[in-house]
């Protein structure tokens, strides 16, 4: 690789951490290069450790300096590797926590600054008018300097033909008497007053004409969701739409080695060293670890309880103890948040004898983590996301007999070691499909689940609808953010099961655990994927 070529690696690698080089540093990583012989195809890791490291640095400026990047080298150097150092016995109970929407700590996007800071007051469940600008404003500010870091429009700092592919991101007030021109533009999507689809950013809004557009890029385009729009602005004061497409996804790696000393889940935070030592050890030393995910748990059905019988059954009689079984509502086959009396009466009954069947697998009941997470039809002490838990007068029994019980909001996180993974109940697509304005012609159900993953990890946000389509309080908007990118994303849904990773996120479904068999999902963290599984009663084969 020519020196040439190795700067340009090297600038690339620093530039995607906001961070420019002068000569001196630049000549100090070629040296560090050199000495250490490392091979061309291995420059860009290595240099990219140093960055990750470099960028964590209280002292770290914009511009490199000499002396703190010295540093840097030094600590890799004394550190060596780690897994040679002596390990102590890890212990997975100590390093769960569950982490409910509300219990989160607000972080808000910063325009002075260009980083998020903490907000300082009292949130609220209602919100209020500031709440509800910001949290939108928050969206698209995240959004957009993720797009701003991407490749595509990051402009190098040394001549190069890639500024001849590199597109620019302008905003709607550029617009103003510049007709016949090509914009491409980031904003919401929704609709005026008089029915027409528009694009709105920080700066205004421009009316969205889709008469000469083939067909929308891949994802689910709808009201209240994030685009890119790229078009001719014309004389009628309209964007004529040549292409449009969802923003990039910033994959967890990038994000976390910028803000990684930010506690976005107020569990504290941890290095990138550590994430890469405990993803070793997770691998290393628990590897038969599993988590269990079973949706839909409607324990009025006359096959739920015998199912979930049979579940514990199998792992009692094969040495195969989850280390947490997570159970999404609804939990009744009938929607009772207003429901009577004695609907009420038997929901409480329901749960009394779950409680009673867990208690007759003691190994189960002492050792496994429960998390009950409700649904939209579960009772909870509000209806727009995120949901509470469902109230506690109801797990009495279950809190007497379960020691290691957790009650879950709708979403709610869990964090492992290094790995974080969001569980949302809610019946996504469905509603995302009722509310599309935009989607390719002709797709299958297979395309459909990935437009899904896509959308949803593209635009960072569990529920990119409208606020009239679906209520989110705005306080509490943040609880919904995915970002940075989590391990892992359980959409629990009515809809058909799947599973994909998508930008290094794992995704899945578990589907309904009540149908022609009984399904659920297994997650293994040591290898940071699922497995369908389907319990087969009749035969006692999982």
């Amino acid at each position: 690789m020519a020196n040439q070529a190795r700067q340009r690696a090297i600038i690339k690698v620093f530039r995607k951490y906001s961070h420019s080089l002068g000569p001196d540093a630049l000549e100090f990583l070629e040296r560090v290069l050199d000495d250490h012989d490392i091979a061309d195809e291995d420059v860009e890791a290595s240099i990219d450790m140093l960055a990750k490291e470099y960028n964590k640095q209280d002292d770290a400026k914009m511009k490199v300096t000499l002396s703190v990047l010295q540093r840097v080298y030094e600590a890799a150097q004394e550190q060596g590797d780690p897994t040679s150092r002596h390990r102590d016995v890890l212990d997975p109970d100590s390093h769960i926590h569950l982490i409910n929407a509300f219990d989160m700590p607000c972080w808000h996007w910063s325009t002075e600054r260009g980083t998020f800071e903490q907000h300082p007051g009292v949130l609220t469940a209602s919100g209020s008018a500031d709440s509800r600008v910001a949290c939108i404003r928050d969206r698209h500010h995240i959004i957009k300097q993720c797009i701003l870091r991407n490749e595509h429009f990051a402009p190098s700092t040394l001549p190069s033909h890639d500024r001849e592919r590199l597109v620019t991101l302008r905003s709607t007030k550029q617009l103003l008497g510049r007709f016949g021109e090509r914009f491409l533009l980031l904003g919401m999507l929704r609709t005026t007053k008089e029915g027409n689809l528009c694009i709105e950013d920080a700066d205004g809004t421009v009316v969205l004409d889709f008469g000469k557009l083939d067909e929308p890029g891949d994802g689910l385009f709808t009201e209240g969701s994030f685009a890119l729009v790229e078009g001719l602005y014309t004389e009628d004061s309209t964007l004529e739409i040549i292409a449009i497409g969802q923003p990039p996804c910033e994959p967890r790696d990038i994000s976390r080695s910028i803000y990684g000393h930010i506690d976005f889940l107020g569990k504290g935070s941890t290095s990138l060293l550590e994430d890469a030592q405990h993803t070793i050890r997770i691998r290393e030393d628990l590897s038969d670890l599993h988590l269990f995910f079973l949706s839909d748990v409607w324990l009025d059905h006359p096959q739920t309880l015998p199912g979930l019988e049979q579940l514990f059954k199998n792992c009692v009689d094969n040495s195969f103890i989850p280390k947490i079984i997570v159970l999404c509502g609804n939990f009744s086959s009938r929607s009772i948040s207003q429901g009577s009396g004695s609907e009420v009466q038997l929901y409480q009954e329901k749960f009394d004898a779950l409680a009673d069947l867990i208690a007759r697998h003691p190994l189960i009941a002492r050792t496994t983590h429960f998390v009950l997470v409700p649904g939209p039809g579960d009772i909870c002490a509000n209806s727009i996301l995120p949901r509470r838990p469902i109230l506690s007068t109801f797990f009495t029994r279950l809190k007497s007999k379960v020691p290691k019980l957790h009650l879950g909001s709708n979403p709610c996180r869990i964090k492992f070691f290094n790995q974080e993974i969001v569980i949302f109940r809610e019946d996504t697509m469905a509603r995302m499909l009722r509310n599309v304005r935009g989607v390719k012609p002709n797709v299958e159900t297979n395309d459909l689940k990935k437009f899904l993953v896509q959308t949803i990890l593209d635009q960072a946000h569990l529920s990119p609808l409208a606020n009239n389509i679906q209520p989110v309080s705005s306080d509490y908007d943040h609880a919904l953010r995915l970002y940075p990118l989590p391990t892992c994303i359980v959409l629990a849904d009515k809809y058909d099961r799947y599973k994909l990773t998508y930008s290094g996120c794992h995704v899945f479904n578990p589907g309904s655990f009540i149908g022609n068999n009984y399904s659920f999902s297994a997650y293994k963290p040591a290898e940071m994927n699922s497995e369908e599984c389907i319990l087969d009663v009749q035969s006692d084969e999982e």
